[in-house]
């Protein structure tokens, strides 16, 4: 029984000594777990120190036969915390990881963890039980022996956790090597792709425009349109999960904490596809309830949202507020980005570090004097009073000829709905004239001015409020026939189209 008791303590020794090193190796990560199983600030970074401090000092008392009873009776009231809250966790539908061994090894928390955390504390129970005097032989017979002994534990639990980490190392570079093989292959040695059925992360409907009207059930079956959501008056996060989507399960604890973070200010709004029953078994009640269910992708593919998870934020009036988010890494930096800014200031946007450009939302028309067609100057005053439109041309774009054509008939529609239009244009004045506009055109050499007000390229446009302030970017001249951009009144797109 003595052999007995000192093996137990001395793989209660191993389980204690790699959890600590691995938790310290990775505070970040523990701070992180910590935070998850519901400690928040300021004590969560406290925890994630003195939670492997402790489970080190337990290591140290198993090594000797005089401390393993107290250290087995410390070691057992942690293992019975992690238990109670693993059980908490998994009553609620939640699964953090568990960051049981730090940076060596960690998984969400589920009935594998639950059963080995079970298993540990019931060789402690066995420890305890023994008494303070009946702990097992002793690892040396003198002092000498004893440090030599533990010397000796202790080079090996270096190895192990030296191991641990040349393992994680090379499953990180395989996952690497694999990244790079795929961006290699979409690549094609410089040759395009045609991707249809994916998209391009970076595509978007421009920031500024209407967010587009739908019809979609809940998990309920119920029917929810964009003007209901729209009837709290708060900013939202539009959520693109599917059911299959192993880096929308990782990020389940967070979206969890997203909610309750934010609840009152921003609403997290979850959309999938898929049967309800198999969405609510894969993200549990809390995400579950009230998701928005798609059959064909059909708002998804409204948005260019094609990847999962990706992330849109969305203003309290309804505009398109932000780049989409795709991929955990970037829904968390959104997350952080909001809770820095002031989400709520007017004109307020959230732009892709990726996709750099000339956005001047939110600033006023600048100063500026061109003389139009026929040589009238066009100063940043003929902004003020109406909605217009700023679209950028050149005679020598072969797309801008169709957009002529369709400013053209608009204009002979007189359906502008107090919309007007003025054209930013280089080339040739005569080629100009052939255009045959009621609208103002400014030929500028070098784009001047149209850089200015956020120009990307020809054709395109930006939307100016009757105030001279920037609303939107990146338009074409659908977006404006279409009612897809903002007017004065939010909804007077759509009620338009009624």
């Amino acid at each position: 029984m003595e052999v007995v008791l000192l093996i137990i303590r001395l793989v209660l020794f191993g389980v204690f000594a790699l959890a600590g090193i691995g938790k310290l190796l990775d505070l970040e990560g523990s701070e992180k777990a910590v935070r998850a199983f519901g400690m928040g600030d300021p004590f969560a970074r406290t925890f994630a120190v003195a939670i492997p401090l402790a489970e080190m000092i337990f290591a140290f008392c198993f090594l000797f036969v005089g401390m393993s009873w107290v250290g087995s009776i410390g070691g057992l009231i942690l293992l019975t915390s992690f238990i109670g809250g693993m059980i908490w966790q998994i009553r609620q539908g939640n699964a953090p990881d568990c960051h049981c061994f730090g940076q060596m090894h960690s998984e969400p928390v589920g009935m594998k963890s639950l059963i080995r955390n079970f298993v540990i504390a019931g060789l402690a129970v066995v420890l305890v039980l023994s008494g303070r005097d009946r702990q097992g032989l002793a690892l040396g017979d003198s002092n000498a022996h004893i440090a030599q002994n533990a010397a000796l534990v202790m080079i090996v639990m270096g190895i192990v956790v030296i191991a641990s980490y040349l393992r994680r190392l090379l499953t990180e570079n395989k996952g690497l090597k694999r990244r790079i093989e795929l961006i290699e292959m979409l690549d094609n040695g410089g040759q395009p792709i045609e991707r249809d059925e994916a998209g391009d992360p970076l595509d978007s409907l421009p920031i500024g425009a209407q967010f587009p009207d739908f019809q979609l059930p809940d998990e309920r079956g119920r029917i929810v349109t964009f003007e209901h959501l729209l009837a709290d008056h708060k900013p939202k996060v539009f959520v693109f999960v599917g059911p299959k989507c192993e880096p929308c399960k990782q990020l389940l604890p967070e979206f969890k904490a997203w909610r309750e973070e934010f609840k009152g200010s921003i609403n997290f709004v979850f959309v999938s596809s898929g049967a309800a029953a198999e969405n609510l078994e894969r993200f549990g009640a809390e995400i579950g309830s009230g998701m928005l269910l798609q059959e064909k992708k059909e708002l998804a593919n409204l948005l260019y949202a094609k990847w999962t998870p990706t992330a849109i934020f969305v203003s309290a009036d309804g505009l398109v507020a932000g780049h989409p988010a795709v991929g955990d890494t970037a829904i968390r930096d959104m997350v952080d980005r909001l809770r820095s800014e002031e989400f709520s200031a007017e004109r307020f946007y959230l732009q892709n570090a990726s996709k750099p450009g000339r956005i001047k939302i939110g600033q006023t028309v600048p100063d500026f004097s061109l003389a139009d067609l026929t040589g009238n100057d066009v100063t940043k005053d003929f902004f003020r009073g109406t909605q217009t439109l700023a679209v950028f041309l050149s005679t020598t774009c072969t797309y801008c000829a169709g957009v002529v054509e369709q400013i053209r008939e608009w204009e002979g529609s007189h359906t502008s709905n107090g919309t007007k239009v003025v054209v930013f244009s280089e080339g040739d004045r005569d080629l100009h004239v052939d255009f045959k506009l009621k609208a103002p055109v400014l030929i500028e050499s070098g784009y001047t001015t149209a850089i200015k007000l956020g120009m990307f390229g020809v054709p395109s446009g930006v939307l100016v409020d009757e105030n001279g302030m920037i609303a939107s970017y990146g338009l074409c001249w659908e977006d404006i026939t279409s009612g897809n951009v903002s007017k004065t009144d939010p909804m007077g797109s759509r009620r338009a189209g009624r």
